[in-house]
């Protein structure tokens, strides 16, 4: 499990801790992954959705068998407990911070496996708070990639599980039972009536800020989300890219489009946009 990055702890991801009676089997029933089977200490990655499918909160969960963690992004974790707590109802599912453990990547210590949506991305893991330091590369890294992170690019309440690519990167199961916001994900799969995606961009300079709005000529292409230098996610209309006569610009900068390997959709980027 190796990685491109040092070992590190990730300040921006914050820890639940469930326990009680079936955790795993109360997260399945809301996540859009499938935590059934799950074996322990392996991470999966899913989202929990709103009725109309769009994504609350992306998360990993990982288990030790007696203990389940969610591993989510520190500004959503109030909120997503809060969405959990009346979700219970009646079960006996203690749900609590863990402000004791870290979230943490590029090491094998403690609860670790591999990313879940690629390989590339080496070990993530609990590990115990202050064991590791922050540090450089993951973010350059993802971006580079192609994946989107909770904060900087997803949101909440914004996109369809779809546009953030959790079909292409094992966080939805098309074949488990009933979750939240179901009927919507998987009408879009059958249909494929997903009109935007978060894709890869590289400029010929450094990428302005986030939300920056993307052109060719007047017509407006989509937006920048999080970059690292002249390399860049945007959420990017994909008729309107397909369609694309002029050269994409973020303000001043030109920009190109890029179909990561791991995506397994048509995808049509013109000579404009390459």
């Amino acid at each position: 499990m190796a990685s491109p990055f040092a070992a590190q702890i990730l300040p921006n991801r914050a820890i639940i801790r469930l326990t009680g009676e079936a955790p795993l089997g109360f997260l399945h029933n809301l996540l859009t992954c499938d935590l059934l089977n799950l074996p322990e200490r392996i991470w999966a990655y899913g989202a929990l959705l709103s009725p109309q499918g769009k994504i609350q909160h992306d998360v990993f969960v990982i288990h030790d068998g007696g203990m389940v963690y969610v591993d989510c992004a520190v500004s959503q974790r109030d909120g997503l407990m809060q969405k959990l707590k009346l979700y219970r109802l009646r079960a006996r599912i203690e749900i609590a911070p863990d402000d004791e453990q870290a979230v943490a990547v590029a090491t094998s210590e403690g609860l670790a496996s591999a990313d879940p949506r690629l390989p590339g991305m080496g070990p993530r893991a609990i590990v115990k708070a202050g064991s590791l330091v922050p540090g450089t590369g993951y973010d350059a890294t993802r971006v580079a990639l192609g994946l989107a992170d909770s904060e900087a690019d997803i949101g909440e309440n914004l996109l369809f599980p779809h546009e953030a690519n959790l079909d292409q990167l094992q966080g939805v199961s098309f074949s488990k039972g009933c979750y939240v916001g179901q009927e919507v994900v998987s009408r879009m799969q059958h249909r494929s009536t997903a009109r935007s995606r978060i894709l890869p961009v590289s400029g010929d300079g450094p990428l302005p800020s986030k939300g920056t709005e993307i052109h060719a000529g007047d017509v407006r292409i989509g937006e920048l989300l999080s970059s690292a230098g002249d390399l860049g996610l945007a959420l990017l209309r994909l008729d309107r890219l397909a369609e694309a006569a002029a050269p994409l610009l973020a303000g001043p900068v030109r920009l190109s489009v890029h179909k990561p390997r791991w995506m397994d959709i048509p995808l049509v980027i013109p000579d404009s946009a390459a």
